[in-house]
């Protein structure tokens, strides 16, 4: 394993978001040109600095160089979009600094953009012709994505004995957090009470542990270290990332037939590369964002990346650890199943705002070291940052 040589030298220098909703009536594009706009306000940076522009998309937003001909970038010397769903949320950023450290750019603006609920669904354009994957799953009505990550919930339910009442202390902790986030598109207090009462969606997932559809876009910069202490806000240094998965990831995102063991997802895989390169572990996180697209992805991750171990995720969240008072504060912004879901991208958004101080009400006191997470199940990606 190649040893991460990049550590601390490079920086989230600005960060940017629109407003979430359901119906934006806008465009993508006016959405990621705005996200962007507020990341280099928020650094103090002009487009015509810029010079490196990266996304991902899932077929359902629009190019780099749209955005840089909408933000009135005078010459871009790298565009990038990566096909890929949540597990690309860190790796753009990582991208980012390897276009710099190439010298192919000096500053990169990284974006999502997409209008996940009034434009084009997740899994909407899946092609359902009787080839390739799809003639093994469609058939047996392994179609959606809830239906497809309901069967690593129960093989891990199956395996370990995890209830209902531990995917919803997720659920129910998720929404405590939204409720003291303006951005957030639920912000109504929730029981567990109301959590059990939810209707099933797939079993065993109810309606509360299945991520929002959402429009929105957010935004970062990212710059070298010696230019980031230069701009307008804190630095928040990249400590080490990492991507992958374990062995046989399949033949595109929705496919985990011939994967080892469905108890496990993408995390165990990336553990010691991820905490080596960032030269901490587990137990120097202050403050956590993991990808919640479902509940169940919450507690594989907490187990593969070495919070708890293998099996007791569920035991771990209903102690309490993952409130914003416990051992590991998770998600502080209410995550994607209660404040919106820019594919984990909001995830960088938040980490960056704790370590900045800036996340109002719901700040983690003293929070420097955080973790990003992004991806549920073959593959994934990770950040460690610091202030």
């Amino acid at each position: 394993m190649s040893k991460w040589q990049l550590r601390d030298k490079y920086c989230i220098a600005g960060i940017g978001s629109t407003a979430f909703s359901k119906a934006s009536g806008r465009t993508v594009l006016d959405l990621a040109s705005e996200a962007c706009l507020g990341a280099l306000d928020d650094a103090g940076m002009s487009p015509d600095e810029i010079d490196g522009i990266v996304s991902f998309h899932f077929n359902d937003s629009v190019p780099a160089i749209a955005v840089a001909t909408q933000l009135g970038v005078p010459a871009v010397r790298y565009a990038v979009d990566t096909a890929g769903g949540g597990n690309a949320a860190n790796l753009i950023v990582l991208q980012a600094i390897a276009a710099i450290e190439a010298g192919l750019a000096e500053n990169v603006l990284c974006y999502r953009a997409m209008n996940g609920r009034s434009g084009f669904r997740l899994g909407g354009g899946r092609d359902m012709s009787a080839h390739g994957i799809t003639q093994y799953t469609a058939p047996f009505g392994w179609i959606t994505y809830p239906q497809a990550m309901a069967m690593w919930c129960r093989r891990h339910m199956i395996e370990y004995g995890t209830t209902a009442e531990q995917l919803g202390q997720v659920a129910v902790t998720m929404r405590a957090n939204a409720v003291l986030n303006e951005r957030a598109m639920q912000r109504q207090p929730m029981s567990m009470d109301d959590y059990m009462a939810s209707r099933f969606i797939v079993d065993p997932f109810r309606l509360y542990d299945i991520c929002l559809e959402s429009d929105g876009a957010c935004a970062v910069l990212v710059t070298r270290a010696e230019r980031a202490r230069d701009l307008r806000q804190t630095p928040v240094h990249i400590m080490g990332g990492a991507y992958g998965g374990g062995p046989s990831q399949g033949e595109d995102l929705f496919d985990a037939l011939r994967w080892p063991d469905h108890s496990h997802n993408y995390a165990r895989y990336i553990a010691a590369d991820l905490w080596g390169k960032a030269g901490v572990g587990p137990a120097d996180v202050d403050v956590a964002e993991i990808y919640d697209c479902f509940t169940y992805s919450v507690l594989m991750q907490l187990e593969g990346l070495g919070f708890c171990r293998e099996g007791e995720g569920g035991p771990f969240v209903a102690d309490g650890n993952i409130a914003r008072d416990g051992s590991l504060p998770v998600n502080t912004h209410g995550g994607l199943l209660s404040e919106a879901y820019i594919h984990g991208f909001n995830h960088v958004i938040e980490a960056v705002s704790q370590l900045r101080g800036h996340a109002g009400a719901r700040q983690v006191p003293d929070a420097e070291i955080a973790l990003t997470t992004a991806g549920a199940m073959t593959c994934g990606s990770a950040l460690v940052l610091r202030r």
